[in-house]
């Protein structure tokens, strides 16, 4: 990556052309494929049509699109052109979509013809957008993909583009709030694949991976995308909803090597009854999870029941990927692991000091993957990004071995009877009672006006509730501590959670 000129394409797709993967299978979707070949002669049409289009480069395109072999073709045709696209959540409201294509100033908007209709009444009134290309069988007036590409040269000559430029924008996912844009650099995709993919997943050219999580997530980028173009491996893409049956479906028909998940699907995966007597195929040797810290339950549970350890670590949109993770022949369920090689991590308290091993503290990063800020939020990108530290806003401990636990979000974190508690490790307990499926913990006020625990609960198929209150306060009085248990619990159908699977806390608060 020395001098000033490097494109994030030519290493991650040109190089497998030039060590001899033309021809090898880069990715399939159930419908269609993709060798590497084939992916760069869609990325030579994707620049072309940008450049037919009037796009200059630095310029944003707005990317809705479903998890096909169509979106690897447009995110990577529009770098090598030194255009910038912006992968956005698939799952958002018509108002979010508007405010974000209205926030990044998008050119043209690649969306799904499935995701057409959330869109349709506001693309007209997008100032900046110009056209809409859609990835379908139908363009509904609009440009179809398919039939604009087909008339495109597949040859372009690749943008001269720098490593510090920013190649792509991915925007957070806005649990509290509208979406922040987080500007990543052309360097930062090698960064995740030589630091976590390679020294810690270990992957390899004759892997076969799945992703529950989307291209569109940070997660999702790097295990479906930048990880296996890394070594020339291949991707089983899927443009459906993750559920337990499809999941065990594909894996039953593709046989990945490596299973990317979060937290919330694996729970699930090992508890449909449908799909209990599900083996996930033969090759199955290593899975992944992070997203939502995994509970030592369902670690301990997934390895027993498929002879498959997960490594469990945490990323953020941030820092594009996995910077603290448990390593083959270093586990231990229910922490996050230590730091991946190249990254440095600290915790520090209020005053920026850093604590001792055993005392909670904020987690900073300094992060090769880091990007370079918020579009168009100083003030937040001043407060996140520090200098050569990234503010993760997650509060963590550091055992005696070097290993860390996950305690909460900064802003969900209350102190009972002068004690900090972590809302996670009291769900952690209440989930390894037979009776609960799912848990989230809040603080909430008693009549004196302290704070104390609140849970809600979603409990298993078939669980009864009588005397189950008292049970669970009694399980995780044993379990944690007697002044960690919760004073309240709700039992409740289902739990707020953001496209990612994360607990959406702050929408607990507060509820009768």
């Amino acid at each position: 990556m020395s001098g000033s000129s490097y494109n994030a394409v030519s290493w991650l797709l040109d190089r497998n052309i030039d060590e001899g993967r033309g021809t090898k299978l880069a990715f399939t979707d159930t419908v269609s494929e993709l060798t590497y070949r084939g992916l760069q002669q869609q990325s030579y049409r994707v620049a072309n049509l940008l450049r037919r289009l009037g796009v200059r480069r630095e310029e944003r395109v707005a990317m809705i699109m479903l998890d096909t072999v169509d979106f690897p073709a447009v995110f990577l045709g529009a770098i090598r052109a030194g255009i910038v696209p912006v992968p956005l959540n698939t799952l958002l409201t018509s108002d979010q979509y508007a405010y974000v294509l209205a926030d990044c100033r998008a050119r043209v908007l690649f969306v799904s013809e499935a995701l057409l209709p959330v869109v349709r009444d506001m693309v007209g009134r997008m100032p900046d957008l110009e056209h809409v290309v859609v990835a379908g069988q139908e363009a509904h007036g609009h440009m179809k993909l398919a039939g604009e590409l087909a008339d495109e040269n597949d040859s372009f000559a690749t943008a001269a583009t720098h490593p510090d430029e920013p190649a792509f924008w991915l925007y957070s996912s806005g649990s509290t709030g509208m979406p922040k844009g987080v500007r990543h650099l052309h360097s930062n995709l090698a960064a995740t694949a030589e630091t976590y993919a390679r020294q810690v997943l270990g992957i390899r050219e004759d892997d076969v991976c799945l992703s529950a999580a989307k291209l569109f997530f940070a997660y999702g980028l790097g295990n479906a995308m930048t990880f296996p173009m890394s070594v020339g491996a291949t991707t089983v893409l899927n443009s459906e909803r993750p559920t337990p049956a499809s999941m065990f479906a594909l894996m039953d028909r593709y046989n990945p090597s490596i299973f990317y998940g979060v937290p919330t699907l694996f729970s699930a995966m090992l508890n449909d009854e449908a799909m209990k007597n599900a083996r996930g195929g033969t090759r199955l040797r290593v899975c992944t999870s992070a997203g939502e810290a995994l509970p030592e339950s369902v670690g301990n549970a997934w390895k027993s029941r498929f002879n498959v350890d997960i490594l469990d670590g945490v990323g953020s949109t941030e820092l594009l990927h996995i910077f603290l993770s448990n390593a083959p022949g270093d586990i231990k369920y229910g922490t996050a692991g230590r730091p991946v090689p190249g990254y440095r991590v600290r915790l520090v308290n209020d005053a920026g000091d850093d604590v001792p091993d055993g005392e909670v503290g904020e987690l900073l990063v300094d992060a090769p993957s880091a990007g370079e800020g918020y579009w168009n939020q100083r003030s937040k990108s001043r407060q996140t990004f520090a200098g050569h530290w990234t503010r993760t806003g997650d509060k963590y401990i550091r055992d005696a071995d070097g290993r860390y636990t996950f305690c909460g979000r900064s802003d969900d974190m209350f102190k009972v009877s002068g004690i900090w508690v972590s809302p996670f490790e009291v769900e952690s307990a209440l989930i390894t009672h037979p009776a609960v499926l799912e848990a989230a913990v809040v603080p909430e006020p008693d009549p004196e006006g302290l704070l104390k625990p609140k849970a809600f609960v979603v409990l298993r198929s078939g669980a009864g509730s009588d005397g189950l209150h008292e049970a669970l306060k009694e399980h995780v009085k044993q379990k944690i501590g007697p002044w960690k248990y919760p004073r309240w619990i709700d039992v409740v159908e289902s739990l707020p959670k953001t496209a990612t699977g994360k607990i959406q806390r702050f929408k607990l608060r507060g509820t009768k």
